[in-house]
């Protein structure tokens, strides 16, 4: 257990950094926006205070550090997602891990966005209420596929003294 606990935090940060890099691909080849993790932030702290949904994140109270609170909660859930598909995948999968268990269950990870944080954040379901949330959608879908592709490759590189082979 304590072998799929350690490989599913490791799996989870490596994937939500390559996340991040993917984001800062996207910024500076296509101008694409980062995320603006500090609302998110302010999303975390008002949690508290029982207020889930917003109208808009963006006029509800600052609060003090929400940038920093609004990266940890990234990088927090990104682990939470690894343990639990380490869990989920078993110790089968952590020895000869292959590709499409990784990149079906970080698609459907993006239901937390779209049906919690999105909502949360006054962007509506799905991100409906953005401008265009058809390309914001597929961004997403983009984004949590290099999280499926970060879960695999992490624990490819966890298994690689044990194997010569790249199983796809």
């Amino acid at each position: 257990m304590q072998t799929i606990l350690c490989t599913g935090i490791l799996m989870g940060l490596g994937a939500t950094v390559l996340i991040d890099i993917w984001a800062l691909l996207l910024q500076r080849m296509a101008q694409v926006a980062l995320p603006n993790w500090g609302m998110v932030g302010r999303w975390v702290m008002h949690l508290p205070r029982g207020k889930l949904f917003h109208k808009e994140i963006a006029v509800a109270l600052p609060v003090p550090r929400e940038r920093q609170i609004g990266w940890v909660f990234h990088y927090f859930v990104g682990v939470v997602y690894g343990v639990f598909f380490a869990f989920l995948a078993g110790p089968d999968w952590i020895a000869a891990p292959t590709f499409p268990p990784a990149f079906i269950y970080a698609l459907a990870t993006i239901a937390g966005g779209w049906f919690l944080l999105h909502p949360g954040l006054g962007l509506g379901w799905a991100v409906s209420k953005v401008e265009h949330p058809n390309r914001v959608r597929m961004l997403g879908l983009l984004s949590h596929s290099v999280f499926g592709l970060g879960l695999w490759l992490f624990a490819l590189l966890l298994t690689l003294p044990a194997s010569d082979t790249v199983p796809v």
